[in-house]
Parts: C-alpha cells; structure tokens; sequence
C-alpha cells in the first residue's frame, strides 16, 4: 500500500448539515459513556459522503473533537483504512478494484486496464471529465463472486471487461446497474446455477434419517 497523505488543497472549515449531525450523535449515543470513540469510522464515512466522496481534514478535526479524541488519533484512523479517500473522487464515481488473490486469479488486472484506458493511467487522478477516479486496494469480501468492484456503497461482482464497462457506462449516464452480481448469479451459488437441492420442497430426507 503506497503511503496516504492529505490533501494539498483542504477547505477552510467543515460543518456536518443538520441531519447529520444530529445522526452523528444518535449514533454516538448508541456507545456506553466514555466509549464514543469507537463511532470515529461512521462519523468519518458520513463526513466523506457530505463532502462529495472525500474526506478533508477540518472533517477529522470536527470528529475528534465530537469524540474527545486527540486529532493524531483520528488522522491515523483515516490514512489507514483505504475506505477514506484523501484527495478529490469522480463526481459521479470513485472504482475500488479489489486485488486479492481470489480477484487476481480471476481477471483483477484486466479490470484494472479497463480503469486506466477509461479513467486514468494512474490511480486516484481524476478523468479527464473529473466524473471518475479509481485505485486498487485489498480485500472487500465479495471473494466467491471474484472479480468485482466497489462504487459506494454497491458491489459489482462476476465482472469481465466488457462488463465493467457497461459499469462504467452506467454511471456515466446517470443510471448505475443494479449491484451485485452482473452475470444473474444468486448470492454466491455455483456459476452457472445451483446443482444441489434444486427443488427443496421435494427432496427426500429419509433415508438421511436411517
């Protein structure tokens, strides 16, 4: 993992609206007294999503001091965790193309030539319209249904070139495929449907019974 650091360009303050602050502390309060800190990652994405998919350093300021929190800790919090985007996204997207083995065995690098052709050669640089911005980062649990990608919120899954560009294409026009799997796969069932238990209702279970 290359080394994240703040943006050069930050905002002179940030001030969470008032709907999220006051989910922010409904959600502290979900912690017993003296335990708030452990909000800092949902307090930190809730600022990220206000701030158009990245994270400013006023936002870290403004958490910690919600938490009681020493700033340092919570700028540690977020250069870790790749969830946090430190720098200006797409406008309409930002591609994690998860690159762990079982995505890597399945096709991760060609879904990572797609993002350099149609985004950008390197990643975390904008397009050229400012719409899109990628990177690779390690795991995001989604490993049955390898390769895939996350945009937001929603996972693409089962994905080929081809159909990380009909992705892509999506977002572009403003109306994103239904998340999941692009190839109509169920949950994580075997590629191609399931080959056991077809029919439940109809399965006999008594000689499993003898």
């Amino acid at each position: 993992m290359s080394v994240r650091r703040l943006f050069a360009e930050q905002p002179a303050a940030f001030a969470f609206s008032a709907e999220n602050e006051a989910w922010a502390k409904a959600t502290i309060a979900n912690y017993p007294p003296g335990k708030g800190a452990s909000a800092v990652i949902p307090l930190l994405w809730r600022a990220q999503e206000q701030h158009g998919g990245w994270l400013p350093e006023p936002a870290m300021r403004l958490v910690a001091d919600m938490l009681g929190m020493a700033y340092i800790r919570v700028y540690e919090i977020a250069t870790f965790y790749t969830m946090f985007q430190l720098s200006p996204v797409g406008k309409k997207a930002h591609v994690w193309v998860c690159g762990t083995t079982p995505c890597m065995l399945r096709g991760a690098e060609a879904l990572v030539a797609v993002c350099k052709r149609r985004i950008s050669e390197e990643p975390h640089s904008l397009s050229k319209d400012g719409n899109f911005t990628w990177e690779e980062v390690e795991c995001l649990g989604v490993c049955a249904n390898a390769p895939m990608v996350q945009i937001g919120r929603d996972t693409y899954e089962d994905l080929t070139p081809e159909l990380l560009e009909k992705v892509l294409d999506g977002y572009a026009a403003g109306n994103p495929p239904q998340a999941g799997s692009q190839i109509g796969r169920q949950a994580s069932c075997p590629a191609g449907g399931p080959t056991t238990l077809i029919d439940f209702a109809k399965a006999d279970f008594t000689k499993a019974r003898k």
